[in-house]
Formats: structure tokens, sequence, C-alpha cells
């Protein structure tokens, strides 16, 4: 069960804007590509969260921009739950270019859990905290 995951890819052309880097919007979506993936990683499908009647919604976003990436740029979405808390809980993400060690970006996700059938939060259940182990402040990868 890794505590922070990694997700690694490749910069494809459509992400690319008119300025000639990686769209904003791109950064949002390897954010949640890098979350849902850490689920499924930890046994927690789509198809697992249907069944058990819940998932997750978005809050809010917090994404800071420190350097730019490109087109084939080889990029790794580190990311890992910080809490858990009643019904919401925080997911930190450090996205980084390894090839000249750059860290690209730094963002933090605040999720809600709830229940599907009629759309209101829910206490995150203890099965559901258990599959993630939640990394303090001082273990948080590229300090």
């Amino acid at each position: 069960m890794p505590a922070v995951f990694e997700h690694r890819f490749s910069v494809p052309a459509s992400a690319i804007d008119g300025q000639g880097h990686v769209n904003n919007l791109e950064y949002l979506r390897w954010m949640q590509e890098a979350a849902v993936a850490h689920s499924d990683a930890q046994g927690w499908t789509a198809q697992r969260y249907r069944e058990n009647g819940s998932g997750w919604v978005v809050r809010s976003h917090q994404i800071e921009y420190l350097k730019p990436a490109y087109e084939a740029d080889q990029l790794v979405v580190f990311t890992w739950v910080a809490d858990f808390r009643k019904v919401r809980s925080r997911r930190k993400y450090k996205i980084v270019r390894p090839a000249d060690e750059s860290l690209l970006a730094v963002a933090e996700t605040d999720f809600a859990f709830f229940g599907l059938q009629h759309r209101v939060p829910r206490r995150i259940p203890a099965e559901v905290a258990a599959a993630f182990v939640i990394v303090p402040p001082e273990q948080e990868p590229w300090g």
C-alpha cells in the first residue's frame, strides 16, 4: 500500500496551449487521474464506490504553478492523502519533471464524501480510510 502514489506519463501534444507550454487545465486533469489511479491501487475503484453507494466530490482545488511543462516532457504526479475528517479529506500533489529535477506545481484538493442516492455528505467509512496512509507534512516527497 503506497502512502505516496506516483502517476507517470508523457505530456501529449494536445496538452499544449497557444503559448507553447502545458495549459493550466491539464494539471487539474493530471491531478484527477493520479487521485483515481491511487484509489484504484488501494482497492477503491469507481465500481467499488458505486457498489458502496458512495463517492467523492471536489469542494476546492488549489494549484501553484512554479515552472512550465512542454510537449513530450516525462512527468510524475506524486499524490497522497493528507487527512481524513468526518466527511472530508485533503489530497496533496507535487508535479515533477525528473529529467531536470524541477518541481512544476504544488496542489491540493479538498474532497467531500457523499452518498449517491441522496447526494448529501456522508461519513467516510472506516474501510475507506483504512485503505490509505495519511502522510504528515514532514514525510511529503520533494520537500
